[in-house]
């Protein structure tokens, strides 16, 4: 039987003063969807997402590892279990990282990243994606030519939205200001928000909603951290034990570990996993579009769709949160 989404058990919100909408749990392919990964394994992930209501899923052109097999690994499924299901997704990609050797294959030049998007949608096996990302400011490069290059991916019709991310506030107001001036409509920032990683709550999220572009933040669980697996150890098979992953294991200290496990209990007290509870958390600000997960089992990508069940915080449970995070 072909997957069917469960659109009434899924929150859609939209993507600031666009038309887009978004379901408020994204799946992201930055990890565990690549060529080391078995692919049976993934697409039963992409799958039981889009079955949930998932309809969103994003990558970049580097995620792997190795750089480009998630967009390989995505593009397989759409031609296999997702095929025929293309209209029901968005599909997003980026570029500013890294990619290829040599001065073209990084940055925010105009060769590269119109460059870099041919390359993804020929890895995905596609005509166009939903949202282009600039992945990164650079430095080398002024802000108007890596906006000219979003604009010109949307005009080709390679893309129909443009995005931009990591951008600090005040480079986020001058680029939207640009791909405005040219009719192009940015739809979304993605930053990296959490729990652990409050900076968007200085100045980025008030600029979004002034602006009206969405925002949909990326690492909400701090690569795992704020899930049930490091409250007593670092698992064997978690991303801190990984060689190729980007937590390491000497992040996981004693204070960090006490903070969690006393989140961990206020999570319980609302009925949610520390995962859940963490995920509702970033969703509580009404800027927040959704919020981008990743995942290394079915299982997980259900805990995270569950998370949606209890999304409201008392002022108490916000304080205490606060409280256990040294902020306020």
């Amino acid at each position: 039987m072909p997957p069917t989404p469960d659109y009434h058990g899924m929150t859609f919100r939209r993507c600031g003063d666009s038309g887009l909408r978004l379901p408020a749990i994204s799946l992201g392919l930055w990890h565990n969807f690549g060529n080391v990964d078995p692919l049976s394994e993934s697409e039963a992930m992409l799958v039981r997402a889009f079955e949930l209501g998932v309809t969103h899923f994003d990558l970049a052109n580097n995620y792997g590892p190795e750089p480009g097999s998630a967009e390989l690994t995505l593009g397989k499924v759409l031609k296999g279990a997702l095929r025929g299901r293309r209209d029901e997704l968005v599909i997003s990609t980026k570029a500013g990282y890294r990619m290829w050797p040599g001065p073209y294959g990084d940055g925010g030049s105009r060769k590269y990243l119109l460059s870099s998007l041919d390359q993804s949608l020929r890895r995905m096996g596609l005509e166009y994606v939903d949202v282009f990302y600039h992945h990164r400011p650079d430095p080398d490069t002024p802000v108007e030519e890596s906006m000219w290059a979003l604009d010109q991916a949307v005009r080709q019709g390679k893309a129909l939205y443009a995005g931009i991310s990591n951008y600090p506030p005040d480079l986020t107001r001058r680029a939207v200001e640009i791909l405005r001036e040219l009719r192009t409509p940015v739809v979304l920032h993605q930053p990296k928000y959490s729990l652990l990683h409050r900076e968007p709550e200085e100045g980025l999220l008030e600029t979004l909603g002034e602006l009206g572009v969405g925002c949909i933040v990326f690492s909400p669980l701090a690569q795992g951290l704020l899930t049930d697996r490091y409250l007593e150890a670092v698992p064997a098979d978690s991303r801190a034990a990984k060689a190729h992953g980007f937590l390491r294991r000497e992040e996981v200290t004693p204070e960090l570990r006490a903070q969690l496990v006393t989140l961990n209990g206020i999570a319980r007290e609302r009925g949610q996993s520390l995962a859940q509870m963490a995920l509702a958390w970033v969703l509580r600000h009404e800027t927040v579009t959704s919020a981008l997960v990743g995942s290394s089992r079915v299982s997980q990508v259900e805990d995270c769709v569950a998370a949606l069940r209890n999304p409201a915080f008392s002022a108490e449970e916000l304080a205490r949160i606060d409280g256990v995070l040294g902020e306020g």
